[in-house]
């Protein structure tokens, strides 16, 4: 008898399991966006500013993001004195690349612009997928570093595909991976998101590793973080 009852109840829990649902990519998205401080949240940040070290080549490079939500995204690393600088804004975007030769602002490649153009929103692109058009599919799961991943695949209305992948326990983003261009050669692209810390509410990886192929490693610390810092528009505008 008591064997039955053992068989009975673990039968029971196993159809009980059966019938939950599994997480949608919906979902997957929603608890990504609570754990970094929930929409309404989102809705106060008006711009972001990052200041980071970036880890790259035997150099320690300084570099500064700005976001003005909706209106513009800056980087600029500064190596060994000269400035590189990608800007997007909400229809164009630019680049200054003195490694390419560049000597002033140039009109960034439009495959470039389409890849990273959603950047000016602040939680992008997962803030802003019915928005802007995203199409969202659930991709199984994956590990990543002895996490079950939850990962889903993201495609933008330009044909961008890229695939993300979420820790189940905190709802963290800790993996994204797309292909990219780099010397004319097709290339992938992983970035790696780490040590998540609060900034007045917002939740941010201080710690990214980006590898491009075989060709590039680059490792990001975040040092400073502003919140709603006031932010002058015309920092992008194409100089």
């Amino acid at each position: 008898m008591k064997t039955f009852k053992t068989l009975f109840f673990s039968g029971l829990l196993l159809l009980q399991a059966a019938i939950i649902p599994a997480q949608t990519a919906d979902q997957i998205i929603e608890k990504y966006l609570a754990a970094i401080g929930g929409r309404d949240m989102l809705k106060k940040v008006n711009s972001v500013y990052i200041e980071s070290t970036v880890d790259a080549m035997g150099m320690q490079m300084p570099q500064k993001i700005t976001i003005l939500n909706g209106v513009g995204y800056k980087q600029e690393i500064d190596v060994m004195g000269s400035l590189l600088v990608n800007c997007f804004g909400a229809t164009s975007g630019w680049t200054i690349n003195p490694f390419a030769g560049m000597t002033s602002a140039e009109n960034m490649p439009e495959n470039q612009y389409k890849e990273g153009k959603d950047q000016i929103y602040i939680g992008a692109p997962f803030s802003v997928i019915k928005e802007k058009g995203y199409k969202l599919e659930l991709a199984g799961n994956e590990d990543v570093k002895g996490i079950s991943a939850a990962k889903v695949k993201l495609t933008s209305s330009d044909g961008v595909t890229t695939f993300h992948y979420f820790d189940p326990q905190t709802g963290y983003l800790i993996k994204s991976l797309q292909q990219g261009e780099m010397e004319g050669q097709p290339v992938e692209i992983t970035v790696m998101y780490e040590d998540y810390k609060t900034v007045e509410g917002l939740m941010i990886p201080f710690r990214t590793y980006t590898s491009i192929g075989s060709m590039f490693e680059m490792n990001n610390t975040v040092t400073k973080v502003e919140i709603n810092k006031p932010v002058d528009p015309s920092v992008f505008i194409k100089p």
